[in-house]
């Protein structure tokens, strides 16, 4: 054992010049066995000088083929089907032309065969086989020395027996360093279910997943049916975590590095995959109408939301895409990102502006230079605790900067103004929703006393949803970096729930409802179901590989300023209309009068000056009834509210 792990080291292969060296005499080896077989082991003097004459020019034609095709090059102690293929092709092409030179010499010689045609084909089948069995050989000699303690193997499984499957064995084999070991492949095709591939068995994961799972003690299954329907992924995966088991993804084949899978591809499942839903169908037909040759404007364009309504609208080919945000650091970041998406001749219609959205004297500069069409604001401050603390700023910016860019949207006819909205402006319990609620208010009358005097025609398309996956400041890149960092994963109550939507499906259906609004309505989409925070935590922990409550802990901090433990969709007055698309739906809200609600907005928007958040936020409890402070500083304002009388009395 000692000398095969000298002669197969892990870390080295064997020189190419040796492995050509020994090729050159497995052929010359078999084409002396063929004379000897051919002649049944007879010799004389006749015989060795048959046979020596031809043997350097059968060896020189082998060679040249041999470098042609490079069987030299392979690794030998990974050697595939592949190697075996360059194998046949250079001993059957070499085959082939000594034939042709045999015949050449009988033509001309018009005696007998240079060669024996029999020994030819008995070369043949010697050298195919002698060199295929010592690649073989090496391989399994390899494997031997190098086999890991099974001990310390992980056994698992591979979902999915198609051609990904069977790649992505091949491929951990290849690479794993024998720490991995497949077990068994599952799939749901009962065609395949007790057949074996690569010598593995194939089990039906509906009958035998359990029984595999615990007689093989399977600890990772890798997924690799790319045809794998969104809810039986889901599905599958929650299995998997019932029995602690790591969960990995091979991606699509259209995402392989140059139509091959890359080891390092095979990724592990993350949390979005749970909670990520179908496919939106979108009217792209529609949109594209729509958007395509106009001047479009994204205001918080290098925010999570922002930045992902501007990736999906360039590809509705607009005139002009007018980029708009205050980070300077995240607009680089974004230009840098679309530069290298974008072809140069696309690239110069996009327009990065460095901007405050708050600033009349910039937005209308910008506003009178490039003659925005469409607007979709998604310019806001959207922290719930740190609006707690700072009321005065996010009445600025969600709620002045939203009267300004609609102001200057109503003074340059822009065509369309879609605004971003939250679920935390109903029934707000915190400065953040009330604000966002406010700026709906404003948006909302203001459509509608344009459309009582006619006297603009820019429409006021309001969309509101929940939280998105990964955006920032959310929970889940959150406990991502604590789970990095070793934990504990804070959670704020055991009971906290929040609807989730991902970053892209969130803004496919603003674009969904920006096309569909006619003016003044107020879009709320279809969240799913609501799910538990801690729920949430758990599964991020498994997914992990880790162990809740041996690897990592969760520690609950209590809730945060403006926190609730449930968010809504709808106010308790509010109901909703159906729309052509089953996942947007129009909430029929309070109605305000717009030159009432001006007073107060602008009164409130001035009372910024005075710095004093208390009398901030009184203001924005009369200006929103309903808002109701929790956990927060400002709760003891709404026992002198007189505009809810029935609230902590």
């Amino acid at each position: 054992m000692n000398l095969l792990r000298k002669v197969f080291p892990e870390t080295n292969s064997i020189p190419r010049w040796v492995i050509f060296f020994i090729d050159i005499l497995i052929c010359g080896f078999s084409y002396l066995f063929a004379y000897l077989l051919r002649f049944n082991f007879f010799i004389d003097e006749t015989f060795i000088w048959q046979y020596l004459t031809p043997l350097p020019l059968v060896l020189a034609v082998r060679a040249l083929f041999m470098i042609y095709f490079r069987v030299y090059a392979g690794i030998i102690r990974h050697s595939s089907v592949q190697d075996a293929l360059r194998v046949f092709y250079t001993i059957s092409l070499s085959t082939i032309l000594l034939i042709i030179i045999n015949l050449t010499y009988l033509k001309i010689n018009n005696e007998t065969a240079f060669i024996p045609i029999s020994i030819i084909i008995i070369d043949y089948l010697g050298s195919v086989l002698l060199m295929s069995m010592f690649r073989l050989g090496v391989k399994v000699a390899y494997m031997r020395v190098t086999k890991p303690d099974e001990s310390n193997q992980k056994n698992i499984a591979i979902f999915g027996a198609g051609e990904a499957g069977v790649i992505a064995k091949r491929k951990i084999e290849q690479h794993a360093n024998g720490e991995l070991k497949i077990i068994a492949f599952f799939d749901d095709n009962p065609k395949r279910s007790g057949n074996y591939i690569d010598g593995i068995s194939v089990f039906n994961p509906q009958k035998d997943f359990e029984n595999v799972i615990k007689k093989f003690k399977i600890q990772e299954i890798i997924i690799s049916d790319y045809n794998i329907t969104l809810s039986r992924k889901q599905e599958l995966i929650e299995s998997c975590l019932a029995y602690n088991i790591k969960v990995r993804n091979v991606p699509p084949i259209e995402k392989w590095i140059n139509g091959e899978l890359s080891y390092g591809q095979i990724k592990n499942v993350r949390i979005e995959d749970l909670i990520e839903r179908d496919t939106i169908v979108l009217d792209k037909g529609a949109i594209a109408a729509q958007v395509k040759n106009k001047v479009v404007m994204v205001t918080g364009a290098a925010g999570s939301i922002g930045s992902e309504l501007v990736r999906q609208l360039i590809k509705f080919g607009p005139k002009q895409l007018l980029l708009v945000d205050k980070s300077e650091v995240r607009l680089y970041e974004l230009t840098n990102e679309l530069h290298d998406l974008l072809n140069p001749k696309f690239a110069k219609q996009v327009k990065v502006i460095l901007a405050d959205i708050c600033s009349k004297e910039r937005m209308e500069h910008i506003f009178a230079t490039y003659r925005p069409e469409i607007i979709y604001h998604a310019a806001a401050y959207k922290h719930v605790p740190l609006m707690e603390e700072n009321a005065c700023e996010a009445i600025k910016v969600n709620v002045g900067g939203t009267k300004v860019i609609a102001d200057l949207a109503v003074k340059h006819e822009v065509e369309k103004f879609v605004m971003v909205s939250t679920d935390k402006a109903v029934n707000p319990t915190n400065v953040m929703g009330a604000s966002k609620r406010i700026a709906e208010i404003y948006v909302q009358s203001l459509s509608n006393f344009l459309d009582e005097t006619n006297s603009s025609k820019t429409r006021f398309i309001t969309t509101r949803f929940g939280n998105v996956l990964g955006s920032s400041g959310s929970v889940i890149p959150k406990f991502r970096k604590q789970i990095e960092d070793g934990g504990p994963l804070t959670v704020t109550h055991p009971d906290i729930t929040r609807f989730f939507m991902t970053i892209p499906e969130a803004c496919q259906l603003v674009l969904e409802a920006g096309n569909m609004g006619k003016g003044g309505e107020i879009y709320i989409f279809d969240m799913g179901k609501s799910v538990k925070i801690i729920d949430l935590a758990k599964k991020m922990i498994k997914l992990s590989g880790l162990t809740l409550g041996q690897d990592i802990q969760i520690v609950f901090t209590g809730m945060r300023p403006g926190e609730k433990i449930k968010e809504e969709l709808l106010a308790d007055k509010e109901n909703t209309l159906a729309t052509y698309h089953p996942k947007i739906m129009i909430a029929q809200v309070r109605t305000y009068d717009f030159l009432r609600a001006t007073k107060q907005i602008d009164d409130l928007i001035n009372s910024y000056a005075s710095q004093l958040d208390d009398e901030i936020v009184r203001k924005m409890k009369q200006i929103v009834p309903e808002f109701i402070s929790q956990n927060s500083k400002y709760e003891a304002l709404d026992y002198d509210n007189p505009h809810i009388p029935t609230i902590k009395k």
